[in-house]
């Protein structure tokens, strides 16, 4: 399938690694032109030409910037005028007892999870309305519906931003702009990974092991009872940034592996 992609411009936040970075290469070999995005230019610079290797498509840079500085966000959009499609993906997360969460924590998450795709989306939105046409996409995920008692805060910043994101879809009535939120189930991403070898170590077992406890008493309700891959999870946000699915706006997409028992 063709998504009519080849001519669009791309901004991701947060991908040089895992589900940002999967879209970024899916994007990329749709013939789309890429931005990237993370933390320190070295990592940035890696990313970018492991994807150009990946791909075989060139159009792809990277700018690097921290979420968690106000200026450094400000730079960032300095430095980019307009793109096509904006994906608000960089985020963190954190297992915490709630009565351990200080407002420090809660206040981090917040201006990370959620002011992150606020901004930006201030900055691109007005732009996509003039000429017509965009995408803005929020990676909020199913904790913004299944709070996890395990780190409400995280949860707290996923539902707001499904909020967010149909809030502004209500600005782009009439147009070809679109404004939606993808809520990922259970991720295998770089950092998941990481937390699910730890405890297997820990725990002296296996990560099947782990893998398999996990969903069996944390998130027995899952459907396809595994880990979504991040590749699964960015062909949902691509083929909802394209001209493809100009019908879906305001919607919160599961790609959640069933996980929600809700129908709606």
């Amino acid at each position: 399938m063709d998504l009519k992609l080849a001519d669009k411009k791309v901004f991701i936040s947060g991908s040089t690694a895992g589900i940002g970075y999967a879209i970024a290469e899916r994007f990329l070999k749709e013939g789309a032109e890429v931005i990237l995005n993370g933390r320190t230019i070295e990592g940035v610079t890696k990313a970018v030409e492991n994807l150009k290797s990946s791909t075989g498509n060139s159009k792809v840079s990277g700018v690097a910037a921290d979420f968690s500085k106000v200026e450094e966000i400000n730079k960032l959009i300095e430095e980019i005028s307009e793109v096509d499609i904006l994906i608000n993906n960089t985020g963190i997360f954190e297992p915490k007892a709630f009565l351990e969460i200080p407002d420090e924590d809660w206040f981090r998450f917040f201006e990370i999870n959620v002011m992150s795709g606020v901004r930006l989306s201030r900055h691109f939105l007005p732009k996509m309305l003039t000429k017509n046409w965009g995408r803005i996409i929020f990676i909020s995920s199913e904790s913004g519906v299944f709070i996890p008692d395990e780190m409400v805060h995280y949860g707290m910043t996923k539902t707001a931003q499904i909020a967010v994101s149909r809030g502004l879809a209500e600005l782009t009535k009439g147009t070809d702009v679109t404004v939606n939120t993808i809520l990922p189930g259970p991720t295998k991403s770089r950092g998941v990974g990481a937390f699910i070898e730890d405890l297997a170590k820990s725990n002296n077992s296996s990560t099947k092991e782990v893998e398999s406890d996990f969903f069996k008493n944390m998130r027995p309700t899952s459907l396809i009872q595994r880990f979504a891959t991040v590749e699964e999870v960015a062909d949902t946000v691509v083929y909802f940034s394209s001209p493809l699915a100009s019908a879906t706006n305001g919607a919160a997409i599961r790609a959640e592996g069933g996980l929600v028992k809700s129908i709606l």
